[in-house]
Parts: structure tokens; sequence; C-alpha cells
């Protein structure tokens, strides 16, 4: 363990504001815990890039939380989960938590047989997330989706513009028509769709993230290491972001107890 200190941060990473999703889960589970986000909006989205350049962008933003005392880091992108924390985890001596589409509770969900994954095209490329899809029974339909160009409207504030709703519906509408009941959002930007996307699916297809799941792995994790932050104090919550912080800023409106920084890391 790098820090056995309580008090340190938890470390949250994501390729943009994608993994506040993640955030606002540990945040509800854990409320005195303080953490600290980085925001890569600069070199978003992480999805179109080789593995070897995630597992640096991955690197530089552990070494970065490292070095602000986070005792245990959540890697809260699916993409470079799936692409570098096997390295992360092989050279830092820190826990690290991971996302992972949640194909298997589909599988489990689905009465159809069908269940679709809309993720990027790094995550569903990933040997990760071949491992993970072939320990699927046979007789389940998998339909995979990349969604290209849904993180970049989301990092440019575009969330719900006329452009998503039509490229939701581009992505989707084939799921449906292969009679698919349940759709596992594989990046954590996703999210942030899940109104539009219900419109489009309407109310009995099941939409599965990895949200709540991350938090209490996270929370085993904190208490399986004896750092688990119990006492109810007022948490810091610093956010950092290396470009704009307009669409952060937006997301998060509704928490008083936050800060939001700009930093060129």
């Amino acid at each position: 363990m790098i820090t056995t200190n309580f008090k340190h941060p938890i470390g949250i990473f994501d390729s943009g504001i994608g993994g506040v999703s993640i955030w606002k889960e540990i945040n509800k589970l854990l409320p005195y815990e303080n953490t600290i986000y980085l925001s890569d909006n600069k070199n978003a989205p992480y999805g179109q890039k080789t593995r070897e350049e995630i597992i640096q962008l991955s690197i530089k933003n552990t070494e970065y939380l490292i070095n602000k005392g986070c005792k245990i880091i959540v890697v809260a992108c699916n993409t470079a989960t799936t692409n570098a924390i096997k390295h992360l985890r092989a050279n830092y001596n820190i826990p690290f938590i991971g996302i992972e589409p949640a194909i298997k509770p589909a599988s489990i969900q689905t009465k159809t047989g069908v269940i679709g994954i809309l993720a990027t095209k790094g995550t569903l490329n990933s040997s990760l997330f071949e491992k993970t899809s072939s320990k699927i029974d046979d007789n389940i339909t998998i339909i995979e989706q990349i969604g290209e160009g849904l993180v970049e409207l989301i990092e440019n504030g575009k969330m719900h513009s006329t452009e998503m709703t039509e490229l939701l519906k581009a992505y989707i509408n084939p799921m449906l028509k292969e009679k698919c009941d349940s759709i596992v959002l594989g990046c954590t930007h996703y999210p942030f769709l899940i109104p539009q996307i219900r419109a489009i699916v309407g109310p009995n297809v099941n939409i599965i993230d990895s949200g709540e799941a991350v938090a209490m792995q996270t929370k085993n994790i904190l208490q399986k290491n004896n750092i688990l932050y119990t006492m109810k104090n007022k948490p810091s919550n610093i956010f950092f972001s290396n470009k704009e912080e307009i669409v952060l800023q937006d997301i998060l409106k509704e928490y008083k107890n936050i800060t939001i920084k700009y930093s060129d890391f």
C-alpha cells in the first residue's frame, strides 16, 4: 500500500466528465470520503486511441493521483479499464477499481435472450471485453454497437441536441428490431443519456450501467484495506479538468461541497 491513511482521498479518473456518473454513486454510498477527480477532457475520447496510448494516459493520470496522496484509484472509464488496468495493477502498489460493461447481469435478466452493448471502439475491441463476453451462455445473443460520436457530443455540452437524439436512434433501433430487451451501457459517459435512451426504448427494456456496483466494490476494498473513512466530517471533493470546466460545472451544479479547478496534467 502507498498510503494507509484513511483520511486520504479516493482518486478517480476518466477521459472526461463521464466518470462523474461513477463519482455520484461513490459519493452517495460514501458521503464522508474525500475525493479527487481527474477529467482528462484534453485527450477525450479514449475509445478511439490505440491500446498503448490508453496505457500511457492511464499512467499519467495514476501518477498525478498518487502524487496527490490518493489511497485508492477508481479507473472510471471502461476503455481505460479494459486496456490498461492490468498494467496499472502490475506496476503500482495501490488498489485499483475498474469498470466493465455489466454483461453478466444483462444475460441473467434477459427474457428474449438478446442483449445490446453500447460502448466505445476501445472497449469492444479489448481482450478483457472479449474474455468477459466469451463467458456468457451461448444461447444469449449479444449485439455490439460502437457509440461513435456520443462522448464528443457530451463533452461539448450537446447532451440534449437533435444530433444526439438521431445518433441514439441509429444505434438503438436496430437492437430493438432484434428483440433486444436489455441494453448495457459500456461507457461511463452514457448514463447521462438514460432519459433519452428510455424515451427510445420504452418502459420494458432494461438499461444497465455499472455505477452502483463500482461504488459497492470501492467500499469493499476500502474496508478490506482498513482505510474506509467513516467519521461524519465535511468532505473535500476536488475536480480537476485540463480543458474548459463549463460542462463539468453544469453536471455538478446540484452539489455544494465541491471545488472545480483547471490543471494542466
